[in-house]
């Protein structure tokens, strides 16, 4: 059986996913909080590109106390797999981590087919990109924030058209919507 390959990723209403602790703060309600608790425990293994690898290894080790600690604890509990062109295995010091090693595709295909749960890409919107040009990304979930962030890096600028198929959706109390895509039949 293989595993499914997912991404969850903050997004403004124009497209925004990156840095969503600028627009983000005050639309996250308790019942997307449940709702990234649930998707948390499917997950056995992260994929990080290298920056969102560097700018959370910065983080998330020393995290382990206070209002963060549930996805501090998450996050350093389980293997984390690189994609790093620049990176090398001994530079990753933060526990669980593995460089990816040639063809990330290749890598992230063969990880699909090995026993354990939901594999999900953390941050890492060239990752993402990726995997779903490739037909990979088994559940794209954007949690788009009632918000115009106005400035940021968008997941798809530049790509191909691809059809996606709406899995499911539903909407909190503060106005997110919670949308799942995956790869459309053909």
């Amino acid at each position: 059986m293989t595993r499914k390959l997912v991404a969850n990723l903050f997004y403004s209403v124009d497209g925004v996913a990156s840095d969503p602790h600028l627009f983000q703060f005050d639309s996250f309600d308790a019942s997307l909080g449940q709702l990234m608790t649930e998707a948390l425990g499917e997950i056995t293994d992260n994929v990080l590109g290298r920056v969102s690898y560097q700018e959370w290894a910065g983080y998330w080790p020393e995290a382990t106390e206070g209002p963060d600690a549930g996805f501090a604890n998450f996050i350093n509990g389980t293997p984390k797999h690189v994609a790093s062109r620049t990176l090398t295995q001994e530079e990753l010091a933060w526990e669980n981590s593995q460089l990816i090693t040639g063809d990330m595709l290749d890598y992230l295909r063969d990880l699909k087919e090995q026993p354990g749960g939901t594999i999900a890409v953390q941050g890492s919107l060239s990752v993402v990109r990726q995997c779903v040009e490739a037909g990979l990304m088994d559940e794209l979930t954007l949690i788009i924030h009632p918000v115009i962030a106005g400035n940021g890096r968008r997941l798809f600028e530049g790509t191909e058209t691809q059809r996606l198929t709406l899995l499911r959706s539903q909407s909190t109390e503060n106005g997110n919507i919670i949308a799942t895509y995956g790869p459309r039949e053909n």
